[in-house]
Formats: C-alpha cells, sequence, structure tokens
C-alpha cells in the first residue's frame, strides 16, 4: 500500500505540472509584498524557456501561493511540493539536496555588499577605513541566508532575524549597526523603508564570490537541462547582458553604487562548491576599480 501511495503522489506532481502538454512551472513567490527581488530572476528564467520551446514545447509560469522563506522554499523544493523551481545562493549544503544549474544569475553581483544604514551614524562609517574596524560594529542578517554563515565565517558579528521586513525594524531600533544589501537590492529597499531614517554608506563594500543559481528538484533533470541550454543560447546571443545591464532593477543602480570608488573588503566564501565556475570570465561582472582590495 505504502509503495502504491507513492505511485500516486508521484503521478499526482507529475500531472499537476503539466496541462494538456504545456510544461507548468511554479516558481517561488517574494518573501514579502514589499519584496521586488523575484521579478528579474522571473523575467530571466522566460528568456530561458522560450529559447526551447522548439525543442521542448510551451510552457506556462506559476507562483506558488504559499508565502515561504529560504529554508522553507528549498525544502518544498526538496520534497517536490508547492514549487518546481526556486532561485537562492548557491552553498555545499543545498547542492547536496538540490539540482543546480550552475550559471551565474547575478553576474556575481549578490557578493558585491553595501550598507543600508542610518542617517545618525553617516559619520562613523566615514571614517572606516580598516576591516579591523569594521569589524567592531554589528551586521544583520537573515537567518536562513548563506551570507549569515560567510560573514559569521571571516569573524563577523552578525544579528540574525526569521523575518525579512524584520530586519530593517532592527535595524531602526538600534539592534544592528548596518545591513549588509546586494547592490542591486538596496535601492528598491531604501524606497520601500523611506520612512525609517536610512541612507547608502557609499565609502565600503564587502566581496565574496556568491552566485545565485536556479535550483530544481534533484530527480527533474530534464527542466534542468531545458533552462541550462536556455541561459546559454540567451548568453551566446547576448540576451542575457540585456537583461542584466537593461533591467529596471539593475541599470540605474549599478551607476549609482559607484563600485568602483570604493574601498572593498575581500572575503572568503567556505561554502562555495568546488564546482563553481569561477574562471568562466563570461558570467561574471567585472569591476574596473582603481582602489586597491584589502
Amino acid at each position: 500500500m505504502k509503495a502504491l501511495a507513492n505511485i500516486i503522489a508521484s503521478l499526482s506532481i507529475v500531472i499537476s505540472s503539466t496541462t494538456y502538454g504545456e510544461l507548468v512551472v511554479k516558481h517561488v513567490p517574494p518573501e514579502s509584498i514589499h519584496d521586488k527581488r523575484h521579478i528579474y530572476f522571473i523575467d530571466l528564467l522566460k528568456i530561458a524557456l522560450k529559447n526551447t520551446q522548439d525543442t521542448y514545447g510551451s510552457f506556462r509560469l506559476e507562483m506558488s501561493q504559499s508565502l515561504m522563506n529560504q529554508d522553507r522554499a528549498i525544502a518544498s523544493l526538496q520534497q517536490n511540493k508547492f514549487i518546481d523551481i526556486l532561485w537562492t545562493m548557491t552553498s555545499i549544503e543545498r547542492e547536496n539536496v538540490l539540482l543546480p544549474i550552475r550559471i551565474p544569475l547575478m553576474k556575481g553581483l549578490l557578493g558585491h555588499r553595501i550598507f543600508i544604514i542610518r542617517k545618525v551614524d553617516k559619520e562613523n562609517f566615514e571614517k572606516i577605513t580598516t576591516l579591523k574596524e569594521l569589524k567592531q560594529l554589528q551586521a544583520g542578517q537573515g537567518h536562513d541566508w548563506p551570507d549569515t554563515k560567510i560573514l559569521q565565517a571571516n569573524s563577523f558579528s552578525v544579528t540574525i532575524s526569521p523575518n525579512y521586513e524584520g530586519l530593517f525594524s532592527m535595524l531602526e531600533h538600534h539592534r544592528f549597526d548596518y545591513f549588509p544589501r546586494g547592490v542591486t537590492e538596496v535601492w528598491e529597499e531604501l524606497k520601500e523603508y523611506s520612512n525609517k531614517g536610512f541612507m547608502l554608506d557609499m565609502k565600503l563594500m564587502l566581496y565574496y564570490p556568491a552566485p545565485i543559481y536556479f535550483f530544481v528538484n534533484k530527480s527533474n533533470k530534464k527542466l534542468a537541462s531545458r533552462i541550462e541550454t536556455g541561459l546559454w543560447i540567451a548568453i551566446k546571443q547576448g540576451d542575457f547582458d540585456r537583461l542584466f545591464y537593461n533591467h529596471p532593477s539593475h541599470a540605474s543602480t549599478l551607476r549609482s553604487a559607484k563600485m568602483e570608488n570604493r574601498i572593498i573588503f575581500t572575503l572568503k566564501n567556505p561554502l562555495l562548491p568546488l564546482e563553481t565556475p569561477i574562471d568562466n570570465e563570461i558570467l561574471w561582472h567585472k569591476i574596473k576599480s582603481h582602489l586597491p582590495r584589502r
């Protein structure tokens, strides 16, 4: 009976993912109503699937109605429940339980972290010139984010929260000193929380290799192959870079971040799998900085 139940459950997953020959891909929802980070990844996923329609057939994207943080999303995908795909930073642990498509969707920019701070602390951050001085302050991060472990492994003091929105309230109420964010994430967040007395520090930046990948269930090799093929077509035809550098959430923010003028502190990422395509330069954004990395 148990074996029969497993077969029925497996069939229901297949049926729910296909409607009259059309592939239905259910993706992870944003973490909150204020979270706009998902828009770019959905646009990129559409390009990859459209590039492979002639070979694999038509498709339709659906957003899961179940709100979930990263831990729950990973568990759901691992169990083949609610979603067929998610996008998140890679790690050895995550690649052990899910199937990664090893093309950095953000060209590594998530590992370039600039800081949301309180306006009243502006002068304190302007005085910082060394990594030792920065480490005397407290960073804020999500409890299930790989960034948290990366910062802790590099001897940073980190205050964690299980709730994405809660981190902004914690910063406002002096529970920590700064909130490291990806250079393409920070602008929408500052706009969303413009009444909190926040600003962007314009002097410092952390860097560690931290690619975001699409992940699927370990058994869903056909979907993984389709998406990987579609992404490589987009890269070779230039559509990937056109979307990345011209996407509303990226274009102006990359200019405004002024990364080339910042003091860059380079950190180690102990979570990075050996299979990460670090040496494939076409996959990564390069900063032309006149300042030395420290």
